[in-house]
């Protein structure tokens, strides 16, 4: 058997390209590429017509309709904010899981460059900065890695959800301290390299990894009444404790109704609790009840167990019966 010729060797045609296209790319197309493909203005037009393509943005559309996964979202927000844009800021911080999705979408593009202005739920930022190095592709996205997500992030986010996002880009290894570091090294002046670079000389990085809302809102309540910040998800005698003051000897663990309200659940943290009883560690439990409407009590329960005076100085017998 001869060997082919290469002139007979036919690529797909363009329906099946586009489709191979769209699967790689969340649904999402652009008219550039579309264009790319081989379709003309008066096919891209008679696709509109037949709703085979939806128009989702300015010059970019999806396959046949408008639910898009926060990736399609995401795609979209890039391909239509001009050539450069790039994911940013919280939805960078959303699809590296460091931030929950928000119908806000973000992306920054060259100040240098062709811009598209900030229009209906998305927000363009521009930059004289977008160094290859802060880049990078992450489900067929253009993105700001971890390191550069931060500094974004901080300049448009509290202190505390900043401390939480780079924590988790720690535990999830996706990036390490040096290279956050190195990320504030490399964007002098800015407001958000500034943040960020106070947060890592002031915050023990990772020790503030928490799991759920639960957790959040108990740091919440230690930083309103001046109780120390402890150590969150600490391995302890094979089991993994919500806070722990290891000088101290205190465990709290807040229960949520899902994960610890049924028997087997119950019965497991009653097993453990009195392991670490025995082992000499003081254990308190507070609920998501407790949590949220008696946050003053709860204070007082953990000044009283780390015997801190100060703490419970600053809790009146009437605020403490109130809450």
């Amino acid at each position: 058997m001869g060997r082919m010729d290469p002139r007979d060797v036919h690529p797909p045609p363009v329906g099946a390209r586009l489709a191979m296209l769209l699967g790689r790319q969340h649904g999402v197309v652009s008219r550039r590429q579309l264009r790319a493909l081989g379709l003309s203005d008066t096919e891209i037009r008679g696709r509109l017509a037949r709703c085979a393509l939806v128009r989702i943005d300015r010059g970019v559309y999806a396959a046949g309709h408008g639910s898009l996964t926060w990736e399609g979202r995401w795609l979209a927000a890039v391909l239509g904010s001009g050539s450069g844009a790039v994911l940013s800021h919280r939805s960078a911080a959303a699809l590296w899981g460091l931030w929950r999705p928000t119908l806000l979408l973000e992306v920054t593009v060259p100040r240098s460059g062709n811009r598209h202005g900030s229009r209906g739920n998305l927000r363009v930022h521009s930059s004289t900065q977008l160094p290859s190095i802060d880049l990078t592709r992450k489900s067929a996205i253009l993105v700001t890695r971890p390191a550069r997500t931060a500094i974004d992030f901080a300049e448009v986010m509290e202190r505390r959800p900043l401390e939480r996002a780079i924590d988790e880009a720690v535990r999830r290894r996706l990036c390490t301290e040096a290279q956050l570091r190195a990320a504030v090294v490399r964007h002098p002046g800015r407001i958000g390299a500034a943040r960020l670079g106070a947060v890592l000389d002031e915050h023990a990085l990772g020790s503030t990894a928490t799991e759920n809302d639960f957790e959040e809102l108990f740091l919440a309540i230690c930083d309103e009444h001046g109780i120390p910040r402890p150590e969150c998800q600490v391995p302890l005698l094979g089991y993994r404790a919500d806070f722990v003051w290891r000088h101290e000897g205190l465990v709290v663990e807040t229960d949520g109704r899902v994960s610890h309200f049924n028997l087997r659940a119950f019965e497991g943290d009653r097993a453990r609790d009195t392991e670490l009883g025995n082992a000499g560690w003081k254990v308190r439990r507070f609920t998501w009840r407790q949590l949220t409407t008696r946050r003053a009590w709860v204070a007082a329960k953990v000044g009283e167990a780390l015997g801190e005076d100060q703490a419970l100085a600053r809790l009146t017998p009437t605020s403490i019966e109130k809450s």
